[in-house]
């Protein structure tokens, strides 16, 4: 049993988050969920419902797999210090570290990015890619795979990479399985990324 640390901040993208976590809520048998949040108290998302917390950071409570997600928060939680120290703390002992969207800025902001492949939102690329100036980011890419961090592109491509975790974790046939159940149409190729023209970064 492996546990999922998915952590939320006020602004965070809600698909960002819901998305990935309807993919590893199928496999209830072999990951359980854990919502996390530095306070205690529901957490705002960006458009507004809110979300309950199962954890706070000052719990100690350490995780197989850490899922960061972005959002308009974002703009604020690469300054957070309790943040990144909760991740630095997190992240020797952590199976898999998985970010959606400006999410890496957040890990790239923490430096466990330094010397590893990412990728993120291509909307705001420029912007989040400021926060890792030693980090190999790629312009075009769906999902990156860099030993144990897993990094998307914007919103719904965090579920294409947390099928590409699932893949990693239990077996391409189980992944499949996944995406069946969840009538998804999985995008395998990690370079299949058609919104880095769009936003004209290739």
């Amino acid at each position: 049993m492996r546990t999922i640390g998915a952590v939320v901040f006020p602004g965070f993208e809600l698909l960002d988050i819901y998305g990935p976590l309807e993919m590893f809520g199928m496999l209830a048998d072999d990951i359980t969920i854990r919502m996390v949040a530095e306070s205690a108290g529901p957490v705002e998302c960006g458009i507004g419902p809110k979300t309950v917390i199962d954890d706070r950071f000052s719990d100690n409570i350490q995780y197989d797999i850490l899922l960061l997600p972005g959002g308009p928060g974002t703009r604020r939680e690469v300054n957070n210090k309790a943040l990144g120290d909760w991740l630095r703390g997190q992240a020797g002992a952590a199976e898999l570290i998985t970010s959606v969207c400006t999410g890496s800025a957040i890990l790239a902001a923490a430096g466990l990015l330094d010397g590893k492949r990412a990728t993120t939102n291509k909307n705001a690329f420029t912007w989040a890619t400021s926060f890792g100036p030693n980090v190999d980011w790629l312009c075009q890419a769906r999902w990156t795979e860099d030993e144990k961090f897993f990094t998307s592109s914007g919103v719904s491509a965090g579920m294409d990479m947390s099928l590409a975790v699932i893949a990693r974790l239990f077996g391409e046939e189980m992944a499949e399985q996944v995406a069946v159940w969840a009538e998804y149409d999985w995008h395998r190729d990690p370079d299949w990324d058609p919104f880095a023209r769009i936003h004209g970064l290739v």
